[in-house]
């Protein structure tokens, strides 16, 4: 695999500095416009149709450069962001950190991007009937703002434009306080006026954290059920800290990566249970390959987004992932992934 070749290089670089020349890749080189839909992977969802269930998770593309691009990558959609109304430069560098022996990468970046406004300048130059499955927009709160609801109504309203659906984020770890729009009083006032906030019926997805008491997850599921959801991504980063090898394991931040697997996992199945099936799930965390995937989707995850991954297995992951994962399902006798769904 030529990105294995190259790895050692990219790793020679500052890992901030390698994901913007992995940016500048994408806008620069050639990608051939493949096909990403396969008949054992297409489902619908929030009234929409993912053509397959692998998405790239917000962080990547932060400032809605490359979406196109992404798509071509082989995944089913694509999610930008997170924005917050105001540009904002984030914490101070170095803010990434690969935990190589890990398989795992450490960030505290804190939602730098250039803000919404100059997001939907590029999304309106973006040719959305050239897009081979649905754009999602990832949303947050700037760091210093005084009213972080109002910072979320402002991008529902600015974005949901630009957006097949809208991704609620209140669940990094590096803005000072936002885990606590998770707790149920506040999650009510911020569901309730992000969702009146709304001109069409957009889908609007609830993004939360794996670091989650059993009565959190009690607390947001009925919440989510009462503002119609379309959807919980489960998870974001973790702040806690597994056994690691890397000289960065003491870094702070969100843990991402191999290391978080099996408590992302567990915490799709405490929301699966929880929620009884009545809310799509999307699983997040630590899925390397087509095996990590079909154990989330056989757990309760409709789609599942990947990331950090891609740092150690390059940008073919997607299609490899795809492409096995369709083995697996039609060898366990389903006709459509929707079928595995929740099985276990």
């Amino acid at each position: 695999m030529l990105y294995q070749l190259i790895r050692p290089l990219i790793f020679g670089l500052e890992a901030e500095s390698a994901h913007g020349l992995s940016l500048t890749a994408l806008r620069s080189l050639p990608i051939p416009a493949t096909s990403n839909a396969n008949p054992f992977l297409t489902q619908p969802l929030a009234g929409l149709i993912f053509p397959n269930p692998v998405g790239l998770a917000p962080g990547y593309d932060k400032d809605a450069e490359v979406a196109g691009e992404i798509l071509r990558l082989g995944f089913g959609f694509a999610e930008v962001g997170t924005l917050t109304p105001r540009p904002q430069a984030g914490n101070p560098h170095p803010r990434l950190f690969r935990l190589a022996e890990d398989r795992a990468v450490i960030n505290r970046m804190g939602f730098n991007n250039e803000g919404q406004a100059a997001a939907a300048e590029r999304l309106k130059k973006l040719r959305r009937k050239q897009l081979s499955g649905p754009l999602g927009i990832n949303i947050g709160a700037n760091k210093d703002s005084e009213d972080r609801i109002a910072d979320y109504v402002q991008g529902v309203e600015a974005m949901e434009g630009y957006a097949d659906y809208l991704t609620i984020n209140i669940s990094s770890p590096n803005t000072p306080g936002l885990r606590a729009l998770q707790d149920k009083s506040a999650l009510d006032g911020l569901l309730g006026a992000a969702m009146a906030a709304r001109k069409a019926d957009m889908p609007v997805f609830l993004k939360v954290a794996p670091d989650l008491e059993p009565a959190d997850i009690d607390d947001i599921v009925e919440v989510a059920d009462k503002h119609k959801l379309a959807a919980l991504i489960v998870s974001n980063t973790t702040i806690s800290r597994p056994p690691l090898k890397s000289e960065h394991a003491a870094e702070t931040g969100g843990l991402s990566g191999a290391p978080l697997k099996a408590l992302a996992l567990q915490r799709l199945k405490d929301f699966r249970a929880a929620s009884g099936g009545k809310i799509p799930l999307i699983g997040v965390g630590g899925i390397e390959n087509a095996h990590d995937a079909y154990a989330r989707i056989r757990a309760g995850a409709s789609l599942i987004q990947i990331y950090s991954a891609l740092v150690y297995e390059g940008p073919g992951l997607a299609k490899r992932i795809n492409h096995e994962l369709a083995t697996l399902i039609e060898a366990d006798g389903f006709s459509n992934i929707a079928e595995a769904v929740g099985v276990e």
